[in-house]
């Protein structure tokens, strides 16, 4: 693991008990999807093939009959490899995952009823091309071979609105700089934020490292989603300060 500091949330990581369902889903699915806990992160041994149906110990699966779909081919190598953080729900990172089957998807979120019910939409949808890391997404960075990513999403990660609190926010010069390692040339990072001392935040570190470009040409390039967005929980709720900014940034060559 690397030497961060601990996460820090502004909102809770837990809000309420599980559902018996999703319980269900993170004692029986998550174990075949997660992230390992340690050593380097191997994208394509991170996307061999599991048993879906059946425990960690090999038992009866407490899902009911024909929930989880048998494991389908891995998707293409070369098809793309895309890290989500934050991913809340799960709404967005499974209907990429289902638009994308080609390509394949790590999605982290320190939130465990967000984890719960991204198993939902996981187990709903049958997608093959995901997987999860339950914890601060800096540790599954910190792992990740260089140029091992194609893109990254950072869709309302916590805002931390205060001045004093600032420092805690993830966008800082030292991560950045982690991140670049692990894009591939070319590779974008996709930012999205309802707070407008955020999104001013972000652009400032963004162009504080000169290896990142950002992409806008009109003001409707921050103003609206980028092509094939889907809205996320989180979003729906309009708990920012202002209406969301959306920012793309290409790490150049």
């Amino acid at each position: 693991m690397s030497d961060h500091p601990p996460l820090r949330t502004f909102g809770r990581m837990k809000a309420r008990p599980l559902k018996p369902r999703q319980q269900a889903l993170v004692e029986e699915l998550l174990p075949h999807l997660a992230v390992p806990t340690e050593g380097v992160i191997e994208v394509e041994a991170l996307f061999s093939p599991s048993p879906r149906g059946a425990g960690a110990g090999g038992g009866a699966s407490l899902l009911a009959p024909g929930l989880i779909p048998p494991p389908n081919p891995l998707p293409l190598r070369g098809g793309g490899v895309v890290l989500e953080i934050g991913f809340g729900g799960g709404e967005h990172l499974v209907a990429q995952a289902q638009a994308y089957p080609e390509q394949r998807f790590i999605g982290a979120e320190p939130f465990l009823n967000g984890v719960g019910s991204c198993l939902r939409h996981i187990e709903e949808s049958g997608v093959q091309n995901v997987r999860l890391w339950h914890g601060d997404a800096r540790d599954v960075i910190s792992r990740l071979p260089d140029a091992a990513l194609d893109r990254c999403y950072i869709l309302f990660s916590d805002p931390w609105p205060k001045a004093r609190h600032h420092k805690r926010r993830l966008i800082q010069r030292d991560f950045l700089a982690e991140l670049a390692r692990v894009l591939k040339p070319g590779a974008e990072v996709r930012f999205a934020t309802d707070w407008a001392n955020y999104a001013e935040w972000t652009l400032e570190m963004f162009h504080k490292e000169p290896r990142f470009t950002w992409l806008a040409e009109r003001a409707d390039d921050w103003r609206k989603a980028w092509e094939g967005h889907v809205p996320t929980r989180y979003e729906q709720k309009r708990l920012g300060d202002g209406a969301p900014v959306w920012l793309r940034f290409r790490l150049d060559a």
